[in-house]
């Protein structure tokens, strides 16, 4: 495997993710770009990490931008006059890791090419490095955020809601509640002081982690709650009643709203936006690049994944958990509450599992399902990202896990036992596969 994950370069701080390793990064995208903007989230890591990009980068003679602590999206809105931006984040991940992510001026992350080029530069420490008086200068971006507020203010209309506000100890406390009191809303936070520790909750925005905000909607009479992953590319919501709306659910409700021809979605998407929405439903690998991607090439309207990451192409190709917030708020404020919108779209069963393997046994098990999954009888097999059944009354999912020795198993159906039946049928199918 790459460096390159799903969403950039991700690894424990000074294990995987090493000063050295940040270094020939810099060197290998400076070798590349002339004029570079590069920011980061709240963890400790931050500085380090900064410093070491900054040093490679200007090596090969970028001119380099320091936007300092911004979210993901503020960060690829700066790209936009840039050759490239540079984003030192993990997302999601626990507090020891730290990741770098790469955005294109027009708010897409890099392609599988540009990646395959990085990695190849970096493994072969071919880089343009520059004489003594032609090696780059850094200098400080101060007004990211301004910029970022102001388009994404652009492009949504006024609210009077009260909303609790979940930043996650990362830098969405610098520009989400801003955003919504320049809406009009009445705006709560919590979890706003940036903290690399994150001493709040975990940075995943999982259900299980927002019992907080739950209690805080509903003792301060909220309209909504909105909470953030690490970096706030990511958004997702608890309703006026304190009930958490799941990834499938906001993807439902967005699509509904902002697209009438095409969305494009993850294999691992609910049924429930099919029969919620009358758009074509376009399918693609998990990951928010190839969401991006495939919104591009499609021309799709809007594009989701359940994980909380939503993408308006109208205002760019980078997933925006600030503008997915803005644009829910706005929704919520047009004569239905929250759990009014939500009520209408369908909640079906859904369960997963997962079956081991010995790691070293990899590409026989892939080999193996490639032959296997091919006879399970289904009305289409969709191979874009694993193994997707499609039956008529439900749908299975088979994938093997890119970072542990473990295949995936997903099924959903309009009834539990139909659901349970998927899942049966896949699992003996599976457990064959890894066996010897």
């Amino acid at each position: 495997m790459g460096l390159f994950g799903s969403s950039g370069i991700r690894g424990v701080v000074n294990q995987d993710m090493t000063p050295e390793l940040a270094m020939d990064i810099g060197m290998a995208i400076g070798s590349m770009a002339e004029e570079v903007v590069i920011g980061m989230d709240s963890r400790t890591s931050g500085q380090l990490m900064e410093a070491a990009l900054v040093g490679g980068l200007t090596a090969a003679g970028s001119r380099v931008h320091r936007a300092g602590l911004v979210t993901t999206p503020t960060l690829a809105e700066a790209a936009r006059e840039m050759c490239c931006g540079v984003m030192i984040t993990a997302s999601h991940n626990p507090p020891e890791y730290a990741g770098v992510k790469f955005w294109n001026p027009d708010g897409m992350g890099v392609s599988t090419d540009q990646a395959k080029a990085i990695e190849r530069a970096i493994s072969s420490h071919r880089f343009k490095l520059q004489r003594w008086d032609r090696v780059g200068r850094s200098q400080v971006l101060p007004d990211a955020v301004e910029r970022h507020a102001e388009r994404i203010l652009a492009g949504v209309g006024e609210s009077r809601l009260r909303v609790v506000v979940d930043c996650a100890n990362g830098p969405a406390s610098t520009i989400t509640p801003i955003v919504l009191q320049r809406m009009g809303c009445k705006v709560i936070t919590i979890n706003s002081n940036p903290d690399g520790h994150f001493p709040g909750r975990p940075p995943e925005p999982v259900e299980e982690n927002l019992t907080d905000l739950k209690r805080a909607v509903v003792s301060m009479k909220a309209a909504l709650g909105i909470a953030h992953d690490g970096d706030a590319d990511r958004m997702v919501a608890v309703d006026d009643k304190g009930v958490f709306l799941g990834g499938d659910q906001l993807l439902a409700l967005f699509a509904k709203n902002y697209a009438k021809k095409r969305i494009v979605a993850t294999v691992d998407t609910s049924m429930a936006v099919d029969d919620y929405i009358r758009a074509k439903v376009i399918r693609t690998r998990v990951g928010d690049a190839f969401v991006s991607e495939a919104v591009k090439t499609s021309k799709a309207e809007f594009g989701g994944e359940p994980s909380g990451t939503w993408i308006f192409p109208d205002q760019t190709y980078c997933p925006d958990g600030i503008l997915a917030a803005a644009r829910l708020v706005e929704l919520a404020s047009k004569k239905k509450t929250l759990s009014q919108l939500r009520k209408p779209i369908p909640v079906y069963p859904t369960l997963r599992s997962s079956v081991p393997f010995e790691a070293k046994r990899r590409d026989a098990v892939l080999k193996k399902l490639a032959r296997t999954m091919r006879s399970v009888e289904c009305r289409k097999l969709d191979t874009v990202d694993g193994f997707r059944v499609q039956c008529s009354d439900g749908w299975g999912l088979v994938r093997v896990s890119g970072t542990e020795p473990k295949v995936r198993i997903m099924a959903e159906a309009r009834k539990k036992e139909r659901a349970e039946a998927i899942m049966a049928k896949l699992t003996g199918v599976v457990k064959g596969c890894v066996g010897p």
